[in-house]
């Protein structure tokens, strides 16, 4: 049983996947197919993500007066998220993005905000109870570190998702408990061209402390991670054949912020949401959405680790 909730506040992107055999080169024109049609965001991702791994979890954010927005509150509503916090503008579309996934799995994305440009942090209420805040970099800086000072106010732990990279405000770092970065925000965060775990290991083992957990997802290779100071440990991945890897960071999130939610420690919170992700990751893309703590769990108990 949780005690109190996650407030999520962030991106909402209504998104269009098109599947195709290789990503496209500069002024190449790729024929793919077939196309989808997602409710996402990183925001919205990471929201249902912890909803459908057990935690009780709040929205707080902004869509446009349009047919996607109302599908994105839909989306929500019908995971179980409480999207009462988020407000709809006339001034801007819902945010939306387009994804291109390739033969391997790896996709890349472009993204336009619309109304997430215009989230006003200082009029989203904290829940009362809430443990958790979680934030990425998908709406304005000013809005996290807004955001982030009420949360922390309030006596919750603020995590941080920094994608996409951008360098992290002095002052709202000041208040990260969590830090959160995937092999390419990892460049921009440790200065060092696609690392590899030795080299995260290594960097983290001789650069400050930027949080009190800083997290390095490597897909594949697993992730690392430094606590209160400590020599920065690796956990090793699981074994698993990606079919999609879009979405996987956000699985992540969530499911690492539930588990927190439980008590769990900080590896073990770890572990799980490598789980969730692999779990994800490895399942057809129509499946996805039945996925939840009882079938992570299950898989655990299952799968193989790599070395």
């Amino acid at each position: 049983m949780t005690v109190g909730g996650i407030f999520v506040a962030g991106s909402l992107h209504y998104d269009i996947v098109v599947d195709a055999p290789a990503l496209p080169s500069k002024d190449e024109t790729v024929m793919g197919g077939p196309m989808r049609f997602v409710c996402g965001g990183k925001g919205g991702n990471q929201a249902v993500a912890a909803s459908r791994h057990g935690a009780d979890v709040a929205f707080g954010g902004m869509v446009g007066q349009d047919q996607f927005g109302g599908a994105l509150l839909e989306h929500l509503r019908q995971a179980g998220v409480d999207s009462s916090r988020v407000s709809r503008t006339g001034k801007a579309s819902s945010g939306a993005s387009v994804a291109i996934v390739d033969a391997a799995g790896d996709y890349g994305a472009v993204v336009a905000s619309g109304a997430n440009q215009l989230i006003n942090a200082d009029r989203l209420a904290i829940p009362e109870g809430t443990r958790y805040l979680v934030l990425q970099n998908e709406i304005a800086e000013k809005a996290n570190r807004s955001v982030a000072k009420l949360a922390h106010s309030a006596g919750a732990k603020i995590v941080l998702n920094a994608a996409p990279w951008r360098p992290v405000d002095p002052e709202l770092m000041k208040i990260v408990d969590i830090l959160i970065v995937n092999r390419v925000e990892a460049e921009g965060l440790l200065q060092c061209a696609t690392p590899s775990v030795d080299q995260v290991l290594s960097a983290l083992d001789k650069m400050p402390p930027h949080a009190n957990c800083t997290v390095v997802t490597l897909g594949a290779d697993g992730l690392v991670f430094s606590k209160g100071g400590n020599r920065p440990s690796h956990i090793a991945p699981f074994d698993v054949t990606a079919l999609s890897t879009h979405g996987a960071g956000d699985v992540f999130v969530g499911a690492m912020c539930a588990e927190l939610l439980r008590e769990s420690p900080m590896r073990d919170a770890l572990t799980y949401a490598s789980a969730a992700a692999a779990l994800h990751v490895s399942t057809p893309v129509e499946q996805r959405l039945s996925i939840d703590a009882n079938q992570t769990l299950s898989f655990m108990g299952q799968a193989h680790r790599r070395a």
